[in-house]
């Protein structure tokens, strides 16, 4: 059976080894048609303590790593970056 793989974001790196990332999605309103955002956090391994709050992730399901822990980071999703300002 193929690992899932969500997107979200960084919102707590706190932990060691462990950053929080809260992906959201969107569904339909079964009675009133309307697109909602549903959201949910989960607990992913950061075995280098590499990625920060703020930043695009992606994660896979793994096997389970501690009582929270169930996934672990993949990869940095490249977003828009913003040139840095030159002062002049």
């Amino acid at each position: 059976m193929p690992k899932r793989v969500l997107t979200g974001n960084v919102v707590s790196d706190k932990g060691d080894k462990t950053v929080v990332v809260l992906v959201e999605r969107k569904v339909k309103h079964p009675l009133y048609g309307k697109i909602i955002r549903r959201s949910k956090k989960y607990h992913a391994h950061d075995e280098g303590n590499e990625y920060k709050a703020g930043e695009t992730v992606r994660i896979e399901e793994t096997a389970p790593m501690s009582k929270l822990k169930t996934w672990k980071v993949i990869e940095r999703v490249n977003t828009h970056a913003t040139p840095a300002k030159a002062d002049a």
